[in-house]
């Protein structure tokens, strides 16, 4: 990986993913303590950064093998963006999807024209098997969720975007926390952030429970969740960091943030109200760090993601029903 290929799959992608805006709002700000720049990466293609990924590794392939189709494996946010990637190139696509997944997502990656093929993974049906079956038999091309060269620099074009959003801001200094699973996101921002704007420093973001990217920095090896499912967060539910992933997070990330599930609901909320847009719970995992972990960050200035934005009905009523803390409350409590 370098950044070389990221520049590169931001060439492929001109024209065809969107530049997602770098939002604030000045109640977001006094919530946080310092002023808060949200990258809305949920306003992006199918909802999520995911189709940067996606759009640059089919894109990436060979005519002969984007011909023969894709697979790809996901909870839904990966799902739909090679789905909508391969239907834009005019070729098949086989999604292996958890059957827990919300039903938003497999839905929605069933009306991009994707086949979907369900797994149980938390009675621990094994996905990998599963797809390299399916690939053997029907001469897919696999289009990893993250641990994938052209997946991670697509990702990366994000972070270029930052890179450049943040100058025009006048921020040379700040974290960018991006909400990880598996790394592909979090490690690609972090390449171009090294090489276009080395004040930035990109710190990964989870939820508890499933902080295997904070353990694993911490640790300097890599470490595996306990479990693979149940939590809200299920975007970001991965079994462990990336081989090609933690290597890069290692060198470039700072220490890892990890939030509750409570705080990525109170996230979503304030989202939607005070900056107009719909965040899934693990898509808002870095806005919850940023708004509720304030002692645990650096700076006037923080940059988060919003990395997606397919949530299920029931779960947003249940986040936009919590009572979201005032300003006046956040000081209370830090006293």
């Amino acid at each position: 990986m370098n950044i070389e290929m990221i520049r590169a799959a931001a060439q492929r992608l001109e024209g065809h993913a969107r530049r997602t805006p770098l939002l604030s709002s000045p109640f977001l700000d006094e919530i946080a303590g310092r002023r808060v720049w949200v990258k809305a990466e949920c306003l992006q293609h199918t909802g999520s950064f995911k189709f940067r990924g996606a759009w640059s590794a089919v894109s990436a392939l060979p005519e002969d093998a984007r011909a023969r189709g894709v697979i790809a494996f996901s909870s839904g946010n990966h799902a739909q963006g090679v789905a909508l990637a391969a239907r834009a190139h005019g070729v098949s696509a086989v999604i292996i999807m958890p059957q827990d997944a919300p039903r938003v997502k497999i839905d929605n990656t069933k009306a991009l024209g994707a086949e979907v093929v369900l797994y149980d993974r938390a009675a621990g049906e094994d996905r990998d098997a599963l797809g390299d079956k399916l690939s053997a038999q029907r001469g897919l091309t696999l289009i990893r969720p993250f641990d994938e060269p052209q997946v991670i620099a697509g990702q990366g074009t994000a972070g270029l975007e930052i890179a450049q959003q943040a100058a025009e801001q006048g921020i040379s200094k700040a974290d960018v926390i991006v909400c990880c699973g598996g790394g592909g996101f979090s490690s690609g921002i972090a390449l171009a952030l090294e090489a276009e704007a080395p004040g930035l420093r990109m710190r990964p973001a989870e939820p508890e429970g499933f902080d295997d990217v904070a353990r694993s920095l911490r640790s300097g090896r890599i470490e595996r969740n306990a479990t693979q499912s149940g939590s809200l967060c299920d975007a970001i539910i991965t079994p462990q960091p990336g081989v090609l992933t933690f290597p890069i997070l290692a060198r470039l990330a700072g220490p890892g943030l990890v939030v509750s599930e409570e705080d990525a609901l109170r996230a979503v909320a304030l989202a939607f109200n005070r900056l107009k847009v719909v965040a899934e719970p693990g898509g808002a995992v870095a806005l919850a760090a940023a708004l509720f972990h304030g002692h645990e960050i650096e700076g006037d200035d923080v940059i988060v993601t919003i990395s997606g934005g397919n949530v299920d009905n029931d779960v947003f009523a249940r986040a936009l029903a919590l009572d979201t803390p005032t300003s006046q409350q956040k000081r209370e409590s830090a006293a």
